[in-house]
């Protein structure tokens, strides 16, 4: 059975708002923003497991919303990866982050060093309908760490582009698809980095 997510979801509400309220001291002024973005999973649990006729992918794609200052800065930030063990005939594993983060991202000028660590929900999803089954899915409790570089050409529009490691704090519950992963089904947690580039809108 799915476990409930509720705990997860007041716990992190908690959690955002705590950020928020540090992040932005009344006199400091911070800037908002939204930035479409698409990645690439590499290592750790991501990409094909040791069977075959398994095909790689990797891509991902989402989006952050979020606010800094001329110091620090919070965001929420959303990435969904389908095929995330590659693509096969027996599973299709799909995975979900949701994570809110603080930032340290000083600026200097139109350039906007940062790095990041934050805490949330990372849900992975097994569509079992090809073999008969249905879906089964799990929520787990995890958190992501990295850093990238903002460029801002004007007072609206930039690009960014960083790299984040994801991985979860509870023991991976994909039912259904155990036997089929080889070395992996050892693994008691699933981790993965991601690098990715878009565009960033302040408003």
């Amino acid at each position: 059975m799915p476990r409930s997510s509720h705990p997860f979801t007041r716990l992190f509400l908690i959690l955002f708002a705590t950020l928020l309220a540090c992040a932005f001291p009344r006199q400091a002024a911070a800037q908002a923003y939204i930035s479409p973005f698409l990645g690439y999973n590499f290592s750790g649990d991501a990409g094909c497991p040791q069977i075959t006729d398994c095909k790689n992918k990797n891509l991902n794609w989402g989006a952050s919303l979020g606010a800094t200052n001329a110091i620090v800065g919070f965001e929420l930030d959303t990435g969904y990866t389908s095929h995330f063990f590659g693509e096969a005939n027996t599973y299709d594993v799909s995975v979900l982050t949701f994570m809110g983060n603080f930032l340290i991202a000083p600026r200097f000028g139109p350039i906007q060093p940062y790095g990041l660590f934050g805490l949330g929900i990372i849900r992975t999803t097994n569509d079992l309908s090809q073999i008969g089954g249905v879906d089964e899915s799990s929520n787990d409790f995890g958190s992501d760490a990295g850093g990238g570089l903002m460029i801002h050409f004007s007072q609206h529009v930039g690009i960014r582009g960083d790299v984040r490691y994801f991985y979860t704090f509870d023991a991976l519950d994909i039912l259904g698809i155990e036997n089929i992963l080889g070395n992996r089904s050892n693994s008691q947690k699933l981790d993965f980095a991601r690098v990715s580039g878009g565009l960033v809108f302040r408003f």
